[in-house]
Order: structure tokens, then C-alpha cells, then sequence
């Protein structure tokens, strides 16, 4: 049976607050897999050239050339996946997270004011890593903005990186410390184009998001741990709200209020939609894992299980392509042979694993189908604005494709191509601002920013570059 290790530990100095704190030595790899998957394409839809490239290259809402908001645009994109299989991917890891310091025995409220630690830091991240990016510096960068973006992307080592073991408590926090103090002294005197200098609301909007799941995921984790279906309940609750957003009333004015919205937002809810199926796929694999054992005895086939992937990464490839092409009868009735396909072939489990595999599937399958009979609500599917059938759909092909990455990892020991997707996984932070704050001030200060521009002039010829710098970042 392929094992589980750990990987890549010496790559670069994980981040503490990367979604998976206190997370036990054995990590479940596909999860990780998953997430450097969504964040190369994150990096990917930011490196392509913009407004050359057919619409399906970008947000389904925000097409070329001009790239402005349209939100009656039905649809969704490759790169309207990349958030919320993010999101799940965070949803995931919860279980895994919490579950060890729960086991020893660690009072609730403890674990929750680590949760609203972690939400701080991640909130903190986005305030810093905003006001630290080059175009935010300066609308023209030249090498002195470069270098100064250069300069706050190194100073997240000291602020997040989990520093040497081997170092003496006072060594540590004396140089958190002066990390802290530089990225403070950093915004205090930096100033912006528009005359501006620090702004509370000048924050990465992303990332206060992923804050704001941090917390709120975390605690209807602690609180719904025994039950999965007072889980659903929640998300039962949360819908009603959802649903009562569109018409003048308290929960309204609710919805569109915040004590702190530089940190919170009650608008942010709306991707536990994402975020909490994610924690229930969570919590069956982490059960497998921790009852798992070596004489375990798969009865499904190899043959079983290759046939099973083709499916589980199809129906991703269905529902963007039928859902922008706004095919959606066709698309329905393929992804419904598409689930009925994966019910048969994971019909008869035996092992422990493909018990797992089958209720993660069916959990999957079941999103999937509600995303589809979701679609016409709310004019069609959409990121922005979000929608229903967004977020039921894109939670679904998460756990499929997820399901997917398991296989070809653990049943078919594949590592060629995966380890640097795990490890970019296991660093999402680093990679989220080096593209910014490190690739393009390398391309820049070296020169070979303008020299692939003058070499590579078409709009796909750009796209191929932004491959490769999509490459370099991720390794």
C-alpha cells in the first residue's frame, strides 16, 4: 500500500499559520496535491497577458479586452475553480488541524482563541502583503520600487516562517520580533501614488477571506465534531440567510454590515458553503487514517481504480467547458452517465480506504447534482456574484478531483509531477506572494522581463511565458 510520508520537509521553511497548524507528521499528500494544484493555477490566471486571450482565459465575468466586471455573464472558467478549490482544500485540512490538540485533552476555549490568533495573522498577512506589492507602490515601478517589493517579500520570513527548532526562545522572538517591527516601519512610511500612505482597508481581499474561514470554519468544526448532521443543519441555517439577502429586512441589513469590516464581514459566510463539506470529506479521511493499517487488503482492482480517474477528473472538465458554452442539458445528462458511472464502479467496497472512498465520492456526486439543478437559479452560475449553484458545484468536482489525486498517489504511487505540486501545497502563503513580490521583481531587476516580451509577442506565445514563470514561482 503506498504510504503517506511526509514530503519535501527541508523545501522552505513552512509557514505557521498555512491552514494546517499543529497538524500531526503524517499529512494526507492529495489534500496537499490539491492545493499546489489550485494555487498554480492561481499563479497561472495571474502571469497569462490580459485582454489578448479568448474570454475562457480569465473570470467568466471579467472578459478581455477591457476586463471590467459584467456580472450578468452566466458561466464559469478554469480559473473560476482556483478559489473555491482552495477553500475546500482549507475545509479539509480543519480536522486534521484540530483534532490531535482536541484528542489531548486542550479546553475549547484555548483552541478558540488560537483560531482567532491564526484569523489575526491571516488577516495581517493580507494587510502587509497588500501594501507591499509593486504596482500598489508605484504604477510605473522602477528598480527602486522592485527592490522595495523585493525587500517586504523577505520580511514574511521573519514575520511567518517557522523558525529553526534548534534555535533559544529569546533568538526566536528577538527575530519575529524584528520582523514585525521592520513590516510595521515598512507601512508607516511608505507612501502610494495616490498621496496616501498606511490604509486599514487597503487589504488583499483573498486572503482576509481565507481569515475570516480560518475562524469561522475552525469553530463549527469544535462545536459539530460528534455530528455531521448538526453540521448540515448549520449550513441549513446559513442558507436561510442566504436566501433572505435579496429582500429589504434585518437580515439584509445584517448581511451588508460588519463591527470590523477591514477584518469581518458577515458577506464572507457564504463560502462555508465550500468550506464545510470540505471539513465533513476531512473528517472521513482522517477516521480512515487513523484506523488504517499496513495489512489492509484493497479488493477493488488496479484496473478498478484506473477506471474510476478518468471519471473523477472529467466531470471538472464537463461542467466548465458545458457551463461557459451554456450546454446545460447536455452537460447534465453527461455528468449525470459521468456520477452513475463512478456509483457503479465503487458500488461493492470492501477495505477500509474504499468504504471512505465510496462516501466521499457519493458526498461529492451528491454536491455536484444540486450545483446543476442550482443553476438557473439566481440568472445562471456565476463567481461574481456568487451563487448557490457555485458553490455546491465547485465543492463537488473538489471532492471528485481530490478523490482523483488520492488514487494516483496512494493506489498508483505516481511521484513524477506530484511532489512539487505537494510541496508548493504545504507553502501556500510563500506562493501567493512570490508571484507578486519575487518572480516579477526577478524578471524586472534581471531584465528578462522586457526580453521574453520582445521574444515572445503573440498573445499565446505571452500565455506560453506565463507558463514558465508560473513554473519557476511554484518551484
Amino acid at each position: 500500500m503506498g504510504q503517506l510520508e511526509p514530503c519535501g520537509r527541508a523545501f522552505v521553511s513552512k509557514f505557521n499559520y498555512n491552514f494546517v497548524e499543529d497538524m500531526p507528521m503524517q499529512r494526507f499528500l492529495p489534500l496537499d496535491a490539491l492545493r499546489g494544484w489550485s494555487i498554480f493555477l492561481m499563479i497561472l490566471s495571474s502571469a497569462i497577458p490580459f485582454g489578448v486571450l479568448p474570454a475562457w482565459m480569465y473570470h467568466a465575468q471579467v472578459p478581455p479586452p477591457a476586463h471590467t466586471f459584467v456580472p450578468n455573464i452566466p458561466g464559469i472558467t478554469w480559473v473560476d475553480l482556483v478559489f473555491p478549490f482552495f477553500l475546500f482544500t482549507m475545509g479539509g485540512a480543519i480536522p486534521f488541524a484540530m483534532h490531535r490538540r482536541v484528542a489531548r485533552g486542550e479546553p475549547e476555549w484555548k483552541i478558540v482563541r488560537s483560531l482567532f490568533v491564526r484569523g489575526l495573522l491571516l488577516a495581517s498577512f493580507a494587510l502587509f502583503d497588500e501594501h507591499i506589492r509593486p504596482y500598489r507602490l508605484s504604477s510605473s515601478p522602477d528598480a527602486a520600487t522592485w527592490w522595495l517589493a523585493l525587500g517586504g517579500f523577505f520580511l514574511l520570513f521573519p514575520m511567518y516562517a517557522a523558525l529553526p527548532a534548534s534555535w533559544s526562545p529569546l533568538r526566536q522572538r528577538l527575530v519575529r520580533g524584528l520582523g514585525w517591527l521592520a513590516a510595521i516601519t515598512f507601512m508607516a512610511l511608505v507612501e502610494y501614488p495616490d498621496g496616501t500612505g498606511f490604509l486599514l482597508r487597503r487589504s488583499d481581499i483573498i486572503i482576509l477571506v481565507l481569515s475570516n474561514m480560518a475562524v469561522a470554519g475552525g469553530v463549527i468544526w469544535l462545536t459539530t465534531r460528534e455530528s455531521h448532521l448538526v453540521r448540515w443543519a448549520v449550513l441549513g441555517l446559513l442558507l436561510a440567510l442566504r436566501l433572505s439577502t435579496g429582500t429589504e429586512g434585518w437580515v439584509k441589513d445584517l448581511w451588508n454590515s460588519s463591527p470590523i469590516p477591514e477584518l469581518f464581514r458577515f458577506d464572507f459566510l457564504k463560502y462555508l458553503f465550500i468550506v464545510v463539506p470540505g471539513s465533513i470529506v476531512g473528517d472521513h479521511v482522517l477516521a480512515w487514517m487513523q484506523k488504517r493499517h499496513e495489512s489492509e487488503v484493497r479488493t477493488w482492482s488496479e484496473a478498478t481504480w484506473a477506471a474510476a480517474v478518468p471519471f473523477l477528473f472529467a466531470t471538472t472538465a464537463v461542467a466548465v467547458v458545458g457551463l461557459y458554452l451554456r450546454w446545460l442539458v447536455g452537460t447534465l445528462f453527461v455528468e449525470l452517465f459521468a456520477v452513475g458511472v463512478l456509483w457503479w464502479i465503487f458500488r461493492r467496497p470492501g477495505s477500509a480506504m474504499e468504504q471512505t472512498v465510496q462516501r466521499v465520492v457519493t458526498l461529492g456526486s451528491y454536491l455536484l447534482v444540486v450545483g446543476l439543478c442550482l443553476e438557473a437559479f439566481e440568472g445562471g452560475i456565476k463567481k461574481d456574484h456568487s451563487t448557490l449553484s457555485y458553490y455546491a458545484l465547485t465543492g463537488g468536482l473538489a471532492t471528485h478531483v481530490l478523490v482523483g489525486l488520492w488514487i494516483l498517489l496512494d493506489v498508483f504511487e505516481v511521484r513524477r509531477g506530484s511532489r512539487i505540486l505537494i510541496e508548493g501545497g504545504q507553502n501556500p502563503l510563500v506562493a501567493y506572494a512570490a508571484i507578486n513580490n519575487f518572480t516579477r521583481p526577478i524578471l524586472a531587476l534581471t531584465g528578462l522581463g522586457p526580453l521574453l516580451t520582445a521574444f515572445f509577442p503573440s498573445p499565446w506565445l505571452g500565455a506560453l511565458v506565463g507558463l514558465g514563470v508560473t513554473w519557476f514561482t511554484v518551484w
